[in-house]
This record gives structure tokens, sequence and C-alpha cells, in this order.
């Protein structure tokens, strides 16, 4: 299985100008590399077959056949190989034009060719002076190395695991270039057959441009540009090879080498596919362009090779790395207190309630609260944080649940659930010495009924403190913990909870209130439901019970995300926490992930608002609509498969 992915290639080769035996050895021999890594489609730069600086030797019949000379080679030299190559070469019609192609073949066959539509004529630019652009030739076919090839700009490439489409340099540049007609005809990727020459500020907007493209295109994206070798009479080629998907770069080469490159990944056409599903702009887009119908090649079936993934896959899709994480946390904690403080001014309350109890959670939903009436110019004394000790607490996370508070200057109360829990087991005659669900529930409900009340007495909100991993699970009590008047956490994955916290604890914060956030993050993560141990430490974890959050966020980044189906997320799940996590183990939690999913919709689906702030929310009233009844079987089954 190759889970959707398609190994794609910018070869970047040496080339001497107008020395087409010498550029065809090159290309071929690159070919050869790539296949042996499993490549599945190769591109290179644009005109690579004679060099794209020849001047007016493109007038030149010898240079125009030699080109062609070498392409035979090529073809012959490679019959043998599975791999679909793309070349550039100018090519002359037998209407007297001279064309600047980008040339599609595979085992000796060619399969299509397709030249470029926009031809740049300004500043260091003039290929209008040799080559006439596409709509200067009518399509059809044309013959090149014996063989009567479909000749269009409008070619989509068929492959049994992806449709491609090809565009060259300039064509990019364009207001609408030719690859956004490709991708809603179909295209899933799109190679591009580049010259584009450097100066300073350039490169950044180039990759501003690809990014930019393969994101809108949700597509992905090959670049190849010419490199050393080319003439540095005016302009300096500086040698691009990048592949994009989707708005993300997945491997680029480096600037200015002296030697050959090849730039190799793995698009993973099942992730666009699903995009291209989800986003119904891109097929309204679709009709109503009208774009003029493809012409439709369909290459040799190409057998299939053991998958070797090059790209990199995160184990922590929610947390980004270095400095984007600290500007990660930043937004994420604007949109917070934007959120909160919206609600506040709407409802005129200037009261809320957090429930507080030393852990992660409550943590960031009280430093929510806190930078919002800060923000407002409000009293934190209209913060109220209650902490609730019952039969679990321990000393730590109360000492830490007080101190926090203190720290803060919120208004603080303490109101122990113990003896309304116990006449509770008492009315519904539960045995108190029974630490089943019924025991823990009632702590929980018994919390939120103070916290309610509570808002109550002060006109004022609960503010929710479950997050978006919790939510996923389901791991809350219906009614309970689950309920609130507005869930600043809904949208936050457990992984990255501790990683705002630990941000704010570094940006503004005096050195107590400090000290008690680091500790926090520290504690291990527990609803603190069952009494402690002997030693008075935390006796329930939450993750030896529900497994690993950091598996279950990786889940369901995966699921939600990106649509994949188990096989695929357990792939690359053995693949990121290799060494970290064993296969049996990554397949238990999988399960678990699903079962807990499908079981617990219910609780999702009448869910308190909440702000959304990154890519995937549990929002029955936004981005995840399921009927609490729906079958997990199908999922199941694969996983039990595995």
């Amino acid at each position: 299985m190759n889970y959707g992915y398609v190994k794609v290639a910018a070869a970047v080769p040496r080339v001497k100008v107008a020395d087409c035996a010498y550029n065809a050895e090159q290309a071929e021999r690159l070919i050869v590399i790539a296949d042996g890594k499993g490549v599945q489609v190769i591109v290179f730069p644009e005109l690579c077959l004679t060099g794209y600086s020849c001047g007016d030797l493109f007038a030149q019949q010898m240079l125009v056949e030699e080109a062609e000379m070498g392409l035979m080679r090529i073809l012959n030299n490679t019959r043998q190989l599975d791999i679909v190559s793309i070349v550039g070469m100018p090519l002359a019609t037998a209407g007297g034009a001279l064309l600047n192609v980008a040339v599609v073949f595979q085992k000796g066959k060619i399969q299509g060719i397709v030249p470029k539509t926009y031809l740049p004529n300004y500043k260091e630019f003039y290929e209008r002076r040799w080559f006439v652009p596409a709509d200067g030739v009518p399509g059809g076919s044309v013959r090149l190395c014996g063989q009567l090839a479909p000749l269009g700009r409008n070619l989509l490439f068929e492959m049994p695991d992806v449709r491609f489409g090809v565009e060259l340099c300039e064509d990019l540049w364009a207001p609408v270039p030719p690859s956004s007609m490709l991708a809603m005809q179909g295209a899933e990727v799109v190679f591009n057959l580049s010259a584009d020459t450097e100066s300073i500020g350039k490169h950044g907007y180039l990759r501003s441009l690809l990014s930019q493209q393969s994101a809108r295109c949700l597509a992905g994206y090959v670049f190849s540009s010419c490199g050393f070798g080319e003439s540095t009479t005016d302009v300096v080629f500086g040698g691009n090879g990048l592949i994009y998907e989707n708005g993300r770069l997945l491997a680029a080469s480096e600037r200015f080498a002296l030697e050959e490159q090849l730039v190799v990944s793995e698009v993973d056409v099942e992730y666009l596919r699903s995009e291209r599903r989800v986003n119904t702009t891109f097929a309204a887009c679709r009709s109503h362009c009208a774009p003029e119908a493809p012409v439709v090649v369909s290459t040799e079936l190409v057998n299939s090779k053991e998958l070797v993934l090059t790209r990199a896959i995160d184990a922590h899709p929610f947390v980004p790395q270095g400095a984007e994480l600290d500007e990660r946390c930043e937004e994420i904690f604007s949109i917070q207190v934007a959120g909160l403080a919206k609600r506040l001014v709407h409802t005129g309350c200037k009261n809320v309630v957090v429930g507080i109890s030393g852990g992660l959670d409550s943590t960031l939903a009280l430093l929510v609260c806190v930078r919002t009436f800060d923000k407002l110019e409000w009293s934190r004394k209209g913060i109220i944080g209650v902490t609730m000790p019952g039969f679990g607490t321990t000393g730590r996370t109360h000492a830490n649940a007080v101190a926090l508070m203190s720290s803060l200057g919120v208004t603080l109360k303490e109101i122990s659930i113990k003896a309304a829990c116990m006449q509770h087991f008492k009315d519904i005659q539960h045995d108190a010495e029974v630490h089943n669900v019924v025991y823990e529930n009632v702590q929980a409900r018994e919390r939120t009924q103070v916290l309610m009340d509570v808002a109550n007495q002060h006109a004022g909100l609960v503010i929710g403190t479950g997050d978006l991993s919790e939510l996923a699970l389901g791991w809350a009590t219906y009614n309970g913990d689950h309920m609130s008047m507005y869930g600043v956490n809904a949208g936050i994955p457990k992984t990255l909870v501790k990683h705002l916290v630990e941000w704010v604890a570094g940006h503004g914060m005096d050195a107590e209130s400090r000290s008690t956030l680091l500790d926090i993050v520290a504690t291990p993560i527990s609803p603190e439901l069952i009494p402690a141990d002997a030693d008075g430490n935390i006796s329930q974890k939450t993750e030896d019970l529900v497994g690993p959050y950091e598996l279950h966020d990786f889940f369901l980044y995966y699921f939600l995300r990106c649509g994949f189906r188990p096989s695929k997320i357990y792939f690359l799940a053995v693949r990121s926490f290799k060494g970290v996590y064993g296969e049996e183990v990554i397949k238990k939690w999988l399960g678990t992930f699903f079962r807990r999913f499908f079981a617990q919709q219910f609780k999702r689906s009448c869910l308190p608002d909440g702000p959304k702030v990154g890519s995937i929310s549990l929002s029955p009233r936004g981005d995840w609509r399921m009927p609490s009844d729906a079958s997990s079987a199908l999922w199941l089954k694969e996983v039990d498969e595995l």
C-alpha cells in the first residue's frame, strides 16, 4: 500500500549551454537515480536539454535538432523504467513556429507535450524574440523523435495514483496561472519547469508564490529551476528545487549549489482529495470558471514499490516548533481572550466563576479570564475562583490552586464537596466505598452544581475548562464538567495546553505566579476523583486509563483534519513514535480512540459555546456535525485487522 502518497522529484542538473549531448546525459543519469529511489514523476528545469540561456542560438537549426537527438537517447535508454519524466526543450513545429515546451515521457514513449503559455518579454527576459506562446499554435498533435504525441496547454496526465498537469516558469507568475485551470480540471499535482533568475528579495517572493498557488489549488506543486552551468553574462540562476503541498513546503534544494541536486518527497494525494471534498468553494469555482475541457493522457502502469517516506511526519501536529510556537501561543491566547471579552460585554456580566483544581485546563481557563479582565480594565476581583476539594484532591494540586489564585489577585472561594457527596450517596443508596463511575460522576456533577449556583449568586458566567482532546474522547461527565456557560478551552488540544500555560508563565507573570504555573505543568494529568495513595500522591492518572494524549491528539488530527482511515493513521503513528510506543500499544490506543470518539458524540452534540482557535473544532454548530448514533464498526474493523 502507498497510503495515497506519490513520490515526486525536482531535479536540478548541471548543464553546459548549447551542449545537448552533455545535458541529455546528465538528465538521463538523474532519471535512473530517481527511479532507483522509487520516484514516480521527476521534473527538470525549463529548456534543460539546451540550456535556457542560449540566446540567439535558439534560431540555429543544429541546436534544435541536437536537442531532439538528446531526447531520443534518453527515451531509448530509459524505456525499461517505470518513472514518468518531464524535460524542457525547444520544439520546432511543421508550421514554422518554435515552442518552449515540456515533454512528458515514460518507458520510451512521449505521453504529451505542453507549450509555455506566457512568454516573459520584459527586463532581462525576451523570450518572444525566439518562441511562440501556446495560443500561437493550434493544439492537437506534433511529431517528435519519430512519435506522434498530443500537444496542448490543457493536457492532463493520468497515472493510477494521481492526475497531474504541467506549466512552465512565467505561467506561474500570471494573474491566473494555467495551473489554476489544470487544478479545477482535476490535476492534483502541478509540475513547473522554470528558469527563474536570482535577485535580492526575489527568492522569498517566489516561495510565497509557490506556497499560495499550491494552497489555492489544493494541490501538490513541484518546481524545478535552472542552476549551475547556465550563462551568468547578465543574470545568475540559483537552482531551486521546491516541493509544496497545499501551502506547506515539503522539501527544498540548496541554493547556488555547484553540484547537481535531486529533491525528493511524497505528495499526499489522499489528503488533497479530502481537502477538495471538504472545500466546496473549490468545486463551485470550477463550475463558474468553466475552463476548457482537458485532454487526458493515460500513462503506463507503474509497478508498485515499497513506500519509503522521506517527508517529515510531525508526532505533535498541534504543537509547532521553535519561534513559531511562541507566535502560535500568543495568537491562540489572544483568540481565547477576544472570545470571552465579547461574551462578557454582550451579556453585561462583570463576574465569572471558574472551578480551579490545580490542573492544566482550569489553570489555562483562569489565565484567560485574568487577561480578559485586564484588557477590559475590570477588577480581577470579579473573577471568582472556586477550589472544591473532594475525595481525590491531593495536597499538591490544592496548594497550587490556592497559591495561583492568591498571586493573581482573584476572589478565592474554597467549598469542600465531600459532605454534599456523602449526603448524595446516602440519598441514592450508593456505598461510598465502591469507587465506580457513580462515585466519580457524583463528584463531577456536585462541582458543576456549586459553580452554577455561585454564578447565580454573583450574576456571573461559569467558564468551562474542558479541552479539545477531552471532548474528542468524551473524557467529561455528562452535565458535570461537560457543561458551562462559555468554554474557553474548547478548541485547544491537550498537547498544546501545557505549552500555552508555559508561555503565559513566561510573559508578564510575577515570580510567585510563574513558579506555581511551572509546577502545575509538571503535575500528572488527573481528574482526582479517586482517593490519593498512602503517600498522598495522585493515584488516578488519566493517561493510564484512556491512553497518552500525544497519541490521541495525533489520531485526532489525522482523522478529522486529513480524513485518513485507521490503517494510514496507524502507519504514520508507528513511524512518528518509533522508539516511544510499540506497534501493539499504538494499535490498542487507536482502537480506544475510535470507540470513544463515536460512542461519546452525544456529549459533543450539546456543547456550550466556545471559540474555535485552530483548524479543528468539535462544535456541533460549526466544524463537526455527526449523528450521536453513528456506527464505528467500519473503523474498528480496520483497526482489528492491522
